[in-house]
């Protein structure tokens, strides 16, 4: 497996005409950016609330402003294509850009809130305000491309630029956890189709995470070593449901996957996060991640024997920011709700009603499948 070769890549942090922050991530040979974003000067968007949820004593941010955001544009309408390349003006003042970041226009969670700080003494009625940071992340300006149609050496900045703003994100006082995502499809929910993932700075740690947190807790009280290089260790001695592994990495489709399509990807170095990934396992993961992706692609077939492009949630399942670090250990998940051309795995009762999974594939044919369509 070649790996390309690495040099430094700039980072470039501008203002958009509401103040919001946007980045341009440069590999070497890049003309500097001095662009002016040519729309009016107006008031940023704040977030708004986040409220206590007693019944599972989680949170929910409550962000009303984002019902009036973009939704499916046309392609001479979207808003993350560069500058000069559609009909409305772009949130990228640059008339071309490699990887760009900038901080959401509709935002989850904001510098700024309109929320307030309300304790219940209750316990039952809480507020607080949703103070984070939403970041939108363009891995290229090419509208009609994928993150699977990207260079190698272009998935790498991608890599850099997560790895990046996790340490910033994560450095700012009162941000819990950073959350890198992807999601692809309209089935997905996708609101513009233009190639792009997100981050989430959240001001507290998430549910989910703080689930992985308690069970890698609990397992290395018990044995003292970590619940995720245990897991990998298993999977890669048991085999069958291992997709590809190489010298950093490995993908497999967990033993108990819930969705129809779900592989893991795991370093075989125990780190917390991106930001301690070394240079030689960033490089394997951008040849490994994008040979996934492809995977993705070729998983289903129409029944005109055409591949189905497949609709996917891709997650960076990192370590909090300030609690749990020594016994979190990183992996992406990556999942997908389609179980067959036109078939969707809806997440009805049993799931949403009380959590109660129910997976109708096999974790190990999803495997062989997945090993049978490498590139």
């Amino acid at each position: 497996m070649s790996t390309p070769s690495r040099t430094s890549i700039r980072f470039t942090s501008r203002s958009l005409a509401d103040g919001r922050e946007i980045i341009y991530v440069d590999e070497p040979g890049t003309p500097e950016r001095t662009a002016e974003d040519p729309r009016p000067v107006e008031p940023r968007v704040q977030s708004g609330e986040l409220r206590h949820d007693a019944l599972v004593d989680d949170w929910v941010a409550v962000a009303a402003h984002r019902q009036h955001r973009t939704f499916m544009p046309p392609k001479d309408e979207c808003p993350l294509c560069p500058a000069g390349h559609g009909s409305v003006p772009s949130e990228i003042p640059e008339s071309d850009y490699q990887v760009v970041v900038f901080e959401n226009r509709f935002p989850s969670y904001a510098v700024t809130s309109v929320g307030a700080d309300v304790p219940d003494p209750t316990g039952i009625f809480g507020t607080r305000p949703a103070i984070g940071r939403c970041e939108v992340v363009c891995f290229t300006s090419d509208h009609e491309s994928s993150f699977k149609d990207l260079p190698v050496e272009r998935v790498r900045t991608v890599i850099d630029t997560w790895a990046q703003r996790t340490e910033a994100l994560g450095a700012i006082p009162g941000v819990e956890h950073v959350f890198a995502f992807e999601n692809r499809g309209k089935e997905i929910g996708v609101t513009l189709p233009h190639p792009h993932g997100q981050i989430y700075a959240y001001p507290y740690v998430p549910d989910r995470t703080k689930a992985l947190l308690e069970a890698a807790r609990r397992h290395h009280e018990r044995t003292g070593r970590l619940l995720g290089a245990d897991i990998l260790a298993a999977e890669r001695a048991d085999g069958s449901r291992v997709v590809v592994s190489g010298t950093h990495w490995t993908a497999y489709v967990p033993f108990a996957a819930r969705w129809p399509v779900e592989v893991h990807l795991a370093p075989h170095r125990d780190v917390p996060d991106l930001v301690a990934l070394d240079d030689d396992e960033r490089d394997e993961l951008a040849v490994i991640y994008r040979d996934l992706l492809g995977r993705l692609d070729r998983y289903h077939v129409a029944e005109d024997g055409s591949p189905v492009r497949l609709p996917y949630i891709a997650a960076w399942q990192q370590a909090p920011a300030r609690v749990g670090r020594d016994v979190s250990r990183l992996h992406l998940q990556l999942m997908s709700v389609l179980r067959g051309p036109g078939r969707l795995k809806f997440l009805a009762g049993s799931e949403s009603g009380v959590g109660g999974w129910v997976n109708d594939v096999a974790p190990e044919k999803a495997a062989a499948r997945l090993r049978e369509v490498a590139p």
